[in-house]
Protein backbone atom coordinates (compact mmCIF):
# COMPACT_ATOMS: atom_id res chain seq x y z
CA UNK A 1 0.00 0.00 0.00
CA UNK A 2 1.04 3.60 -0.61
CA UNK A 3 1.14 4.43 3.12
CA UNK A 4 2.96 1.32 4.34
CA UNK A 5 6.02 3.47 5.09
CA UNK A 6 4.08 5.15 7.93
CA UNK A 7 3.89 1.87 9.85
CA UNK A 8 7.52 0.84 10.18
CA UNK A 9 8.35 -1.80 12.76
CA UNK A 10 10.02 -0.78 16.06
CA UNK A 11 13.26 -2.38 14.90
CA UNK A 12 13.25 -0.35 11.68
CA UNK A 13 12.49 2.85 13.56
CA UNK A 14 15.45 2.32 15.90
CA UNK A 15 17.79 2.27 12.90
CA UNK A 16 17.45 6.05 12.49
CA UNK A 17 16.67 6.99 16.08
CA UNK A 18 13.31 7.72 17.67
CA UNK A 19 13.75 11.11 19.34
CA UNK A 20 11.72 14.00 18.05
CA UNK A 21 12.85 17.61 17.73
CA UNK A 22 16.44 16.52 18.26
CA UNK A 23 17.75 18.49 15.29
CA UNK A 24 17.04 22.02 14.11
CA UNK A 25 14.85 21.06 11.12
CA UNK A 26 11.55 20.57 13.01
CA UNK A 27 12.04 23.94 14.68
CA UNK A 28 12.82 25.56 11.33
CA UNK A 29 9.59 24.10 9.94
CA UNK A 30 7.72 25.36 13.02
CA UNK A 31 9.03 28.89 12.42
CA UNK A 32 8.14 28.65 8.72
CA UNK A 33 4.66 27.36 9.56
CA UNK A 34 4.10 30.19 12.03
CA UNK A 35 5.21 32.80 9.49
CA UNK A 36 3.16 31.25 6.68
CA UNK A 37 0.04 31.18 8.88
CA UNK A 38 0.34 34.88 9.79
CA UNK A 39 1.22 36.04 6.27
CA UNK A 40 -1.45 33.90 4.59
CA UNK A 41 -4.11 35.20 6.98
CA UNK A 42 -3.00 38.76 6.24
CA UNK A 43 -3.18 38.16 2.49
CA UNK A 44 -6.64 36.60 2.71
CA UNK A 45 -7.94 39.41 4.93
CA UNK A 46 -6.57 42.00 2.50
CA UNK A 47 -8.21 40.21 -0.42
CA UNK A 48 -11.58 40.10 1.37
CA UNK A 49 -11.33 43.72 2.47
CA UNK A 50 -10.39 44.91 -1.01
CA UNK A 51 -13.28 42.94 -2.47
CA UNK A 52 -15.77 44.39 0.01
CA UNK A 53 -14.49 47.91 -0.55
CA UNK A 54 -14.69 47.47 -4.30
CA UNK A 55 -18.30 46.28 -4.09
CA UNK A 56 -19.17 49.14 -1.73
CA UNK A 57 -17.89 51.91 -4.02
CA UNK A 58 -18.26 50.51 -7.53
CA UNK A 59 -21.79 51.94 -7.89
CA UNK A 60 -21.44 54.98 -5.59
CA UNK A 61 -21.04 58.52 -6.90
CA UNK A 62 -20.88 62.02 -5.44
CA UNK A 63 -22.24 65.32 -6.75
CA UNK A 64 -20.03 68.20 -5.65
CA UNK A 65 -21.68 71.65 -5.63
CA UNK A 66 -19.18 74.53 -5.24
CA UNK A 67 -19.79 77.10 -2.49
CA UNK A 68 -22.66 75.14 -0.99
CA UNK A 69 -26.12 75.08 -2.52
CA UNK A 70 -29.40 76.72 -1.68
CA UNK A 71 -31.15 74.16 -3.89
CA UNK A 72 -29.55 71.14 -2.25
CA UNK A 73 -32.93 69.65 -1.30
CA UNK A 74 -34.23 70.03 -4.87
CA UNK A 75 -31.12 68.34 -6.22
CA UNK A 76 -31.49 65.46 -3.77
CA UNK A 77 -35.15 65.07 -4.71
CA UNK A 78 -34.28 65.04 -8.42
CA UNK A 79 -31.73 62.29 -7.83
CA UNK A 80 -34.18 60.22 -5.79
CA UNK A 81 -36.68 60.32 -8.63
CA UNK A 82 -34.08 59.37 -11.28
CA UNK A 83 -34.48 55.83 -12.66
CA UNK A 84 -31.81 53.44 -11.42
CA UNK A 85 -30.82 55.48 -8.33
CA UNK A 86 -31.08 53.29 -5.25
CA UNK A 87 -30.12 55.69 -2.44
CA UNK A 88 -29.35 59.39 -1.96
CA UNK A 89 -27.58 61.10 0.94
CA UNK A 90 -27.26 64.89 1.03
CA UNK A 91 -24.33 66.43 2.94
CA UNK A 92 -24.98 70.17 3.39
CA UNK A 93 -22.26 72.80 3.60
CA UNK A 94 -22.82 73.26 7.35
CA UNK A 95 -22.10 69.59 8.02
CA UNK A 96 -19.00 69.75 5.85
CA UNK A 97 -17.77 72.72 7.89
CA UNK A 98 -18.38 70.87 11.17
CA UNK A 99 -16.33 67.97 9.84
CA UNK A 100 -13.49 70.26 8.75
CA UNK A 101 -13.53 71.96 12.15
CA UNK A 102 -11.92 68.87 13.67
CA UNK A 103 -8.74 69.63 11.73
CA UNK A 104 -8.93 73.38 10.97
CA UNK A 105 -10.52 74.64 14.16
CA UNK A 106 -12.52 77.87 14.02
CA UNK A 107 -11.08 78.67 10.59
CA UNK A 108 -13.45 76.07 9.14
CA UNK A 109 -16.37 78.44 9.81
CA UNK A 110 -14.77 81.33 7.93
CA UNK A 111 -16.74 82.64 4.98
CA UNK A 112 -13.45 83.02 3.10
CA UNK A 113 -13.05 79.24 3.04
CA UNK A 114 -15.02 77.80 0.12
CA UNK A 115 -16.67 74.54 1.12
CA UNK A 116 -18.80 72.56 -1.32
CA UNK A 117 -21.98 70.70 -0.56
CA UNK A 118 -22.12 67.01 -1.46
CA UNK A 119 -24.81 64.58 -2.49
CA UNK A 120 -23.78 60.92 -2.38
CA UNK A 121 -25.92 58.50 -4.36
CA UNK A 122 -25.86 54.84 -5.34
CA UNK A 123 -26.99 53.47 -8.69
CA UNK A 124 -27.77 50.05 -10.06
CA UNK A 125 -24.78 48.28 -11.64
CA UNK A 126 -24.27 49.16 -15.30
CA UNK A 127 -26.52 52.22 -15.22
CA UNK A 128 -25.63 55.01 -17.71
CA UNK A 129 -24.88 58.29 -15.92
CA UNK A 130 -25.70 60.65 -18.81
CA UNK A 131 -29.41 61.09 -17.88
CA UNK A 132 -28.46 61.68 -14.25
CA UNK A 133 -25.85 64.26 -15.24
CA UNK A 134 -28.45 66.16 -17.25
CA UNK A 135 -30.81 66.23 -14.26
CA UNK A 136 -28.01 67.49 -12.00
CA UNK A 137 -26.81 70.19 -14.40
CA UNK A 138 -30.34 71.43 -14.92
CA UNK A 139 -30.58 72.27 -11.20
CA UNK A 140 -26.91 73.07 -10.39
CA UNK A 141 -24.96 74.01 -13.57
CA UNK A 142 -21.61 74.13 -11.76
CA UNK A 143 -21.96 70.71 -10.13
CA UNK A 144 -19.47 67.93 -10.80
CA UNK A 145 -20.11 64.19 -10.57
CA UNK A 146 -17.26 61.95 -9.44
CA UNK A 147 -17.05 58.21 -8.84
CA UNK A 148 -16.00 56.99 -5.40
CA UNK A 149 -14.11 54.19 -7.13
CA UNK A 150 -11.78 56.76 -8.70
CA UNK A 151 -11.02 58.25 -5.29
CA UNK A 152 -10.20 54.93 -3.61
CA UNK A 153 -8.49 53.44 -6.67
CA UNK A 154 -4.94 54.07 -5.34
CA UNK A 155 -5.87 52.51 -2.01
CA UNK A 156 -7.31 49.43 -3.72
CA UNK A 157 -4.22 49.05 -5.90
CA UNK A 158 -2.00 49.22 -2.82
CA UNK A 159 -4.13 46.62 -1.05
CA UNK A 160 -3.98 44.32 -4.08
CA UNK A 161 -0.21 44.72 -4.26
CA UNK A 162 0.15 43.87 -0.56
CA UNK A 163 -2.14 40.88 -1.05
CA UNK A 164 0.01 39.45 -3.85
CA UNK A 165 3.15 40.26 -1.87
CA UNK A 166 1.78 38.20 1.02
CA UNK A 167 0.99 35.25 -1.22
CA UNK A 168 4.45 35.53 -2.80
CA UNK A 169 6.03 35.43 0.65
CA UNK A 170 4.02 32.29 1.43
CA UNK A 171 5.53 30.61 -1.63
CA UNK A 172 9.04 31.79 -0.74
CA UNK A 173 8.72 30.52 2.83
CA UNK A 174 7.41 27.20 1.56
CA UNK A 175 10.42 26.96 -0.75
CA UNK A 176 12.73 27.79 2.16
CA UNK A 177 11.11 25.05 4.26
CA UNK A 178 11.60 22.60 1.39
CA UNK A 179 15.26 23.60 1.11
CA UNK A 180 15.72 23.02 4.86
CA UNK A 181 14.22 19.54 4.48
CA UNK A 182 16.59 18.74 1.60
CA UNK A 183 19.60 19.78 3.69
CA UNK A 184 18.33 17.78 6.66
CA UNK A 185 17.75 14.69 4.50
CA UNK A 186 21.24 14.82 3.04
CA UNK A 187 22.69 15.36 6.50
CA UNK A 188 20.79 12.33 7.82
CA UNK A 189 22.15 10.22 4.97
CA UNK A 190 25.69 11.22 5.85
CA UNK A 191 25.08 10.51 9.54
CA UNK A 192 23.69 7.02 8.88
CA UNK A 193 25.92 6.14 5.92
CA UNK A 194 27.48 3.12 7.64
CA UNK A 195 24.04 1.78 8.60
CA UNK A 196 22.81 2.28 5.05
CA UNK A 197 25.79 0.41 3.63
CA UNK A 198 25.12 -2.53 5.96
CA UNK A 199 21.45 -2.61 4.99
CA UNK A 200 22.36 -2.47 1.32
CA UNK A 201 24.70 -5.37 1.90
CA UNK A 202 21.91 -7.56 3.28
CA UNK A 203 19.60 -6.77 0.35
CA UNK A 204 17.66 -3.64 1.33
CA UNK A 205 16.55 -1.57 -1.66
CA UNK A 206 16.78 2.19 -2.09
CA UNK A 207 12.99 2.43 -1.78
CA UNK A 208 12.97 0.55 1.54
CA UNK A 209 15.66 2.82 2.93
CA UNK A 210 13.83 5.87 1.63
CA UNK A 211 10.70 4.82 3.50
CA UNK A 212 12.60 4.92 6.79
CA UNK A 213 13.83 8.47 6.18
CA UNK A 214 10.48 9.50 4.72
CA UNK A 215 8.60 8.46 7.85
CA UNK A 216 10.96 10.39 10.14
CA UNK A 217 10.77 13.48 7.90
CA UNK A 218 6.97 13.30 7.77
CA UNK A 219 6.56 13.01 11.55
CA UNK A 220 9.05 15.77 12.30
CA UNK A 221 7.47 18.02 9.65
CA UNK A 222 3.97 17.33 11.02
CA UNK A 223 4.98 18.11 14.60
CA UNK A 224 6.87 21.24 13.55
CA UNK A 225 4.11 22.55 11.30
CA UNK A 226 1.44 21.91 13.94
CA UNK A 227 3.44 23.72 16.61
CA UNK A 228 4.02 26.68 14.29
CA UNK A 229 0.39 26.76 13.15
CA UNK A 230 -0.84 26.61 16.75
CA UNK A 231 1.38 29.57 17.68
CA UNK A 232 0.19 31.47 14.60
CA UNK A 233 -3.44 30.74 15.43
CA UNK A 234 -2.92 32.04 18.95
CA UNK A 235 -1.46 35.29 17.60
CA UNK A 236 -4.37 35.64 15.16
CA UNK A 237 -6.86 35.14 17.99
CA UNK A 238 -5.12 37.79 20.07
CA UNK A 239 -5.34 40.18 17.12
CA UNK A 240 -8.95 39.24 16.30
CA UNK A 241 -10.46 42.34 17.93
CA UNK A 242 -8.21 44.65 15.90
CA UNK A 243 -8.94 42.72 12.72
CA UNK A 244 -12.67 42.96 13.41
CA UNK A 245 -12.40 46.72 13.89
CA UNK A 246 -10.47 47.13 10.65
CA UNK A 247 -12.96 44.92 8.83
CA UNK A 248 -15.90 46.91 10.21
CA UNK A 249 -14.64 49.95 8.33
CA UNK A 250 -15.51 48.24 5.06
CA UNK A 251 -18.48 46.12 6.05
CA UNK A 252 -16.89 43.57 8.35
CA UNK A 253 -14.73 41.75 5.81
CA UNK A 254 -11.91 39.88 7.55
CA UNK A 255 -11.66 36.10 7.08
CA UNK A 256 -14.41 34.08 5.47
CA UNK A 257 -15.19 30.48 6.59
CA UNK A 258 -13.40 29.09 3.52
CA UNK A 259 -10.35 31.15 4.44
CA UNK A 260 -10.31 29.59 7.90
CA UNK A 261 -10.50 26.13 6.35
CA UNK A 262 -7.57 26.99 4.07
CA UNK A 263 -5.53 28.19 7.06
CA UNK A 264 -6.32 25.02 9.00
CA UNK A 265 -5.10 22.93 6.05
CA UNK A 266 -1.78 24.78 5.81
CA UNK A 267 0.06 22.50 8.31
CA UNK A 268 -1.01 19.41 6.37
CA UNK A 269 0.01 20.98 3.06
CA UNK A 270 3.40 21.96 4.50
CA UNK A 271 3.84 18.44 5.89
CA UNK A 272 2.97 16.87 2.53
CA UNK A 273 5.41 19.20 0.77
CA UNK A 274 8.21 18.41 3.24
CA UNK A 275 7.57 14.67 2.97
CA UNK A 276 7.58 14.69 -0.83
CA UNK A 277 10.69 16.87 -1.04
CA UNK A 278 12.47 14.74 1.54
CA UNK A 279 11.56 11.55 -0.32
CA UNK A 280 12.87 12.92 -3.62
CA UNK A 281 16.06 14.18 -1.99
CA UNK A 282 16.80 10.85 -0.28
CA UNK A 283 16.07 8.80 -3.39
CA UNK A 284 18.25 11.04 -5.54
CA UNK A 285 21.12 10.93 -3.04
CA UNK A 286 20.94 7.14 -2.68
CA UNK A 287 20.99 6.63 -6.43
CA UNK A 288 23.89 9.02 -6.88
CA UNK A 289 26.23 7.88 -4.11
CA UNK A 290 25.34 4.31 -3.22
Amino acid sequence: MMLDWLFASPADRRLLGTSRFRGPTPWVIAIMSFSIMIIAATGLALANTAGSLTRAVEARYAVEIPNGASNLDALAAALRSAPGVTSVEAVPESEMRRTLERWLGPAAQSADLPVPALVNFDVKPGLALAPIERRVRAIAPGAQISAHADRVGPLLRSMRALQWLAFGLVLLLSAAAAAAVVLAARGALDTHRSTIEVMHGIGATDLQLTHLFQRKIALDALLGSLVGAAAGSLVLLLLASGASFAGALVGGATLAPLDLVALLLLPLVLTALATWVGRMAVLAALRETL
